[in-house]
């Protein structure tokens, strides 16, 4: 991009900056890839339905409420909705109404998906140490878990009213 085109005021980044951007996006891209590979042909899901399925599964008595769900992993209620309903169809997860809320649904992990992920989890985490891990010094897993840290604690909206996917 030629910078003289543009305004003045803003802030290009650096070479280097450029260079560890674009790394980042390069190698965010291929773990995911590679992490939704390995779960489509263990388990016949994407990556997103085994992080959906894990935090059913940590969740008290298996179940979270449905805009919790969405909003604990960062997509939109359409979304949500979608990947629920596919896992319903699979006989991993079943919804329940609030009775609270008569709008408000839970999703509920069931016992064949709780089995669905004690069998894939060990081969998901071999795959995670392999890629991820195993190519890190300890001290650089710190440094690293350190900076994604302060990143998305700048990222996370503080006002009310804010843009958020899980509210769409």
């Amino acid at each position: 991009m030629d910078e003289t085109e543009n305004d003045t005021t803003t802030q290009w980044l650096s070479a280097d900056e450029q260079r560890v951007w674009r790394a980042y996006l390069h190698a965010t891209t291929l773990l995911e890839d590679h992490l939704d590979r390995q779960l489509q042909r263990d388990a016949k899901m994407p990556h997103i339905y085994f992080g959906l399925l894990v935090q059913l599964s940590e969740a008290p008595m298996r179940r979270l409420r449905m805009t919790e769900l969405a909003m604990s992993a960062k997509i939109t209620r359409s979304r949500l909705s979608h990947a629920i309903a596919r896992l319903e169809k699979n006989g991993w997860v079943r919804r329940e109404d609030c009775p609270s809320d008569k709008r408000g649904q839970f999703a509920v992990l069931t016992d064949d998906g709780l089995e669905i992920l004690k069998e894939t989890a060990p081969g998901h985490v071999a795959a995670v140490r392999q890629a991820f891990f195993d190519r890190l010094s300890p001290e650089q897993q710190k440094s690293l878990g350190e900076i994604m840290r302060i990143v998305a604690e700048g990222l996370q909206p503080k006002e009310a009213g804010a843009d958020l996917p899980w509210l769409r």
